[in-house]
């Protein structure tokens, strides 16, 4: 094939981006093709702080860090300052470290760049350089198409320029793909119009990276909804994306991982245990953290809940569970931080997984035949349960109350129907096999990325 050729992988820095393009990376490496990994600095030093102290992906991935252009004392979670810095610091930095890696002797021109869709100034970055380029949606297709379709959606007066809705109709792309609630879209945030502001413009911008690229890699397969995937020009579907096709710890996790829960559910009967983790974002406040709690403990079942210290919404105290919950579940509960998720949903333990559907976690319990139990926190995750409860099949939805609330009883009533819905477990069972299928040789995501392998060797 020729000299080794040199991509650049770029993903939005964010926990659930970060991970779903080193899994990607990592593929990519074990093809013969030398990447380097660009992460911001803040984000290195997150990444490098979880890892254990033998860094074994290094020997293959390359990674480099560039400034974000914020300081330590500046809040991240300003989502407008952040943007606004970024996209002024960030072009700069990445063009210079372009410069020096094609001047260099050592490691080869970069003869393509894969970079996050939501950090679309990256592709133009490397447009104005020559350089071919690949989004890379951490998203499912569903929401790729609704991206694209956003200038038609303002033209039809179904949206306006901000992203809010003209009318309570449902929007619907195709008779196949589930159809969209006007305050569930990718940017909906009714409460907060600033926020819904800043999230539509970061969505809003797939429109032009797409056109930047020549391809959209998905980490889906093919078969779960291809006419969703036939509304999103040049997607290539190569997942599930999957650490557990790697052996060894894989860098990503902005937190350590906390591996005691695996023996842990090595002393649990088959098919017992209550996997509990709403992803890195995700917020509570105190109350539901409580009836969370509550209805985990009256189901007097054994549990595993990811607690992450900043889940629950406190304004002076870190997050209190009811008063002596810890003693009375001890026996059958278990607490951690951060889980090695893939391993935790692949463990025959493992009966269910109560899941805030974010799209990593969405793909990894379908490609464990694990059902779901859907409590959709913000952005795509809305439409991820549409496809799971009504589309697939593979779970059930839970309700909040007039207050908002998702009460202690709601837990206990859909958990004990979900464990014992034997329709629900046999669609889980056959999506696992889909997706082994998938990626197996022949399969529709096997074939997508070696076609993909092939394409940058060509260039």
């Amino acid at each position: 094939m020729g000299r080794q050729p040199h991509v650049l992988v770029i993903p939005y820095p964010a926990q659930g981006h970060v991970m779903p393009l080193m899994k990607l990376s990592m593929k990519i490496a074990e093809h013969g093709v030398k990447v380097t990994f660009v992460i911001t600095e803040f984000i290195e030093a997150k990444i490098m702080a979880s890892m254990p102290e033998k860094a074994w992906w290094s020997q293959i991935i390359r990674f480099v860090s560039i400034p974000d252009g914020l300081e330590g004392e500046d809040d991240r979670k300003d989502a407008a300052k952040t943007r606004e810095t970024m996209l002024r610091v960030m072009p700069g930095h990445l063009k210079n470290l372009i410069d020096k890696v094609n001047q260099s002797n050592d490691g080869g021109q970069i003869k393509c760049v894969l970079a996050d869709t939501t950090v679309g100034w990256v592709l133009e970055v490397a447009k104005k350089m020559g350089i071919p380029g690949t989004a890379v949606t951490p998203a499912g297709p569903g929401g790729v198409a609704l991206s694209l379709h956003i200038p038609k959606l303002i033209e039809a007066g179904i949206i306006d320029t901000n992203g809010t809705p003209m009318s309570d109709e449902l929007i619907s792309l195709s008779k196949e793909t589930p159809a969209w609630k006007v305050n569930e879209l990718t940017w909906s945030s009714p409460s907060d119009p600033k926020i819904q502001k800043i999230i539509f413009e970061y969505v809003s911008s797939a429109v032009q990276t797409l056109r930047n690229s020549n391809w959209v890699l998905c980490n889906y397969f093919n078969e779960l909804d291809p006419w969703a995937c036939d509304l999103v020009p040049n997607m290539l579907t190569i997942g599930p994306l999957l650490a557990s096709n790697h052996s060894g710890h894989l860098a990503g996790n902005f937190w350590p991982e906390d591996s005691t829960c695996l023996s842990w559910l090595d002393k649990q009967p088959t098919g017992s245990v209550i996997y509990v983790s709403f992803g890195s974002l995700a917020k509570l406040n105190q109350q539901q953290l409580h009836e969370l709690a509550l209805g985990l403990e009256s189901l007097d079942q054994p549990f595993l809940w990811v607690v992450r210290k900043d889940l629950v919404q406190v304004s002076n105290a870190d997050h209190e569970f009811p008063e002596g919950f810890t003693e009375r579940v001890a026996s059958r509960g278990k607490v951690v931080e951060w889980a090695p998720q893939e391993k935790v949903l692949a463990h025959p333990s493992v009966a269910c997984f109560l899941s805030h559907c974010g799209w990593n976690s969405t793909i990894e319990g379908l490609s464990m035949g694990v059902p779901f139990l859907c409590w959709p926190y913000f952005a795509d995750q809305f439409h991820n349960r549409s496809y799971i409860c009504d589309a697939w099949k593979v779970g059930l939805e839970l309700i909040p109350d007039n207050n908002g609330i998702i009460t202690s009883h709601e837990l206990e009533t859909k958990i004990k129907t979900l464990l014992i819905h034997d329709a629900i477990k046999a669609n889980a069972l056959k999506l696992k096999e889909m997706a082994r299928k998938s990626l197996a040789p022949g399969g529709s995501s096997f074939q997508n990325f070696q076609s993909f392998i092939a394409q940058i060797f060509k260039y």
